[in-house]
């Protein structure tokens, strides 16, 4: 074990070759059970919590150069010897840093609505969501001894973040404590130290990568992937392949999961199958 990498919690579902969900910030594992479920029909499905968040362990540090050894600890922990890799937002970038780093651990690559591109500059995501330095500043600012419902988190996260849908997300993040006291799962201190980092973009320089199909999958509605970010993707995954899923914005799991499991179905099983009958 890399003594940077940590042991991430997971759940396995189905039978097959394996393929990995990333979630992204503030996401965790529950997040795609419903995919997962659908996915496992034909795949060894693994859900993983990342570092500071769900059921993972909690740590000072947080970047995209310790989450990959964490995954590649987590394939070579399982004996995966190679695996697709579904990875949103964050965790999109997670799967890109660690694909590009070890194509050789990887089947095929979907990253879902994001790029390879510095994020820093972004402010708000229409009605999808709103700052994340806004979003995580609202977080930390819960007065856990005043809660006694869900109800009474939301209404004090409603100064910070006005959307009714991007709270209900956050909200997936609290749990309860033995002493019957509300907390939040992830490491909310933590993320915003290290929100510069969630932040920033694939080193340039990198060689492009090919040798596995790539897909990157856009949310109509959604300003984090634009068509203008297609050249730059290109730098890194030359083969890469586009799709958009129209009405959804960044959270295209929730807000479309129909229609991103059959370009998930296309992609991963139809293409499998022609070449198997050829």
């Amino acid at each position: 074990m890399n003594l940077l990498s940590m042991e991430m919690f997971f759940r396995k579902l189905g039978s097959g070759s394996p393929l990995i969900i990333i979630h992204g910030l503030y996401g965790s594992s529950d997040n795609w059970l419903t995919i997962g479920k659908e996915l496992a029909r034909d795949f060894e499905v693994y859900l993983v919590d990342l570092r500071n968040h769900g059921n993972s362990p909690h740590t000072d540090r947080h970047s995209y150069a310790l989450m990959k050894l964490d995954l590649l600890e987590f394939l070579d922990r399982h004996d995966i010897e190679k695996a697709v890799l579904i990875g949103h937002s964050m965790g999109g970038k997670v799967a890109m840093v660690f694909a590009l780093e070890f194509p050789e651990r990887i089947t095929s690559l979907v990253v879902i609505d994001i790029g390879p591109k510095s994020y820093h500059s972004l402010k708000d995501y229409s009605s999808q969501a709103n700052d994340h330095m806004n979003i995580l500043i609202g977080m930390q600012s819960i007065d856990f001894s005043k809660v006694k419902t869900r109800e009474d988190v939301d209404i004090q996260l409603s100064s910070f973040v006005k959307s009714s849908k991007v709270r209900n997300f956050l909200l997936k993040n609290i749990r309860r404590e033995r002493d019957n006291i509300f907390s939040w799962k992830i490491n909310v201190p933590v993320l915003i130290k290290e929100l510069p980092s969630v932040l920033e973009g694939l080193d340039p320089k990198i060689a492009g990568i090919t040798g596995f199909p790539v897909l990157f999958v856009k949310g109509g509605n959604s300003d984090y992937l634009l068509d203008e970010d297609f050249p730059e993707i290109k730098n890194f995954f030359p083969t890469a392949e586009f799709i958009t899923i129209p009405d959804a914005g960044h959270w295209l799991h929730a807000e479309q999961p129909e229609l991103l499991l059959k370009a998930l179905w296309n992609f991963l099983v139809m293409r499998k199958t022609v070449k198997r009958d050829e």
